[in-house]
């Protein structure tokens, strides 16, 4: 069994492995419902990630900015999956939750992307939304990781595991996409009711203009 602290510091025991979905259902089915992404002493994890000690668990709704980080960022996910699927080929760097939403930078490669093209890439987003796939993390050697983006050809990938850690790198995966990424997501793609796309920009690659210019959609 395990003690899992709140934040108005009342304690609940569970059975080991137990998810934060399982504290927050056994507190409230609004509350489950309503549950988007937690924090298990300090680490930002997933709804569904097993608890295996004693801690401090929070709870974040679309009302916490940890929330919104967490939708932000998930749907970051789903634009980058409906790009690589409309546009073969591209390479994806990275894609934060930022203060009212979120951005993904991409090379584009010989492919050419204006405002005109959002409206079949927020169609294609919101198919995948509806599928209601589940975002699953998984734990990735550093020598996967690096054969996984050098086979794609995504040098931008392989420059920031190359930086990693081994036993610190993971994956998410939803559908049929893949992404290197540290976490943090909405339980999965049905929580996504509506997406607008609103720019379209130049971007070098961590911000050097020595480096190759992006697209940030």
């Amino acid at each position: 069994m395990i003690d899992i602290t709140l934040p108005d510091g009342s304690v609940k025991t569970f059975e080991n492995g137990a998810t934060p979905m399982d504290v927050a259902k056994d507190i409230s089915e609004g509350l489950a419902r309503n549950v988007i992404s937690a924090k298990f002493n300090d680490t930002i994890i997933e709804t569904v990630t097993p608890l295996k000690e004693d801690g401090k668990l929070v709870l974040y709704t679309w009302n916490d900015e940890e929330g919104k980080k967490a939708f932000w960022h998930s749907s970051s996910h789903v634009v980058a999956q409906a790009i690589e699927e409309l546009y073969p080929g591209v390479k994806l760097t990275i894609g934060p939750a930022i203060e009212n939403g979120f951005y993904y930078d991409i090379d584009f490669g010989d492919h050419s992307i204006s405002e005109k093209d959002f409206p079949k890439i927020e169609k294609r987003a919101m198919e995948i939304a509806r599928g209601k796939h589940p975002y699953k993390m998984r734990e990735v050697s550093k020598k996967d990781a690096l054969n996984y983006y050098q086979k794609q050809g995504n040098e931008y990938k392989v420059e920031l595991i190359s930086a990693l850690e081994d036993g610190t790198i993971t994956f998410c995966d939803h559908d049929t996409f893949t992404d290197l990424c540290r976490g943090g997501h909405i339980p999965n793609t049905g929580y996504i009711k509506a997406l607008k796309l609103l720019s379209v920009a130049g971007a070098y690659w961590r911000g050097d203009e020595k480096n190759p210019q992006l697209t940030r959609v």
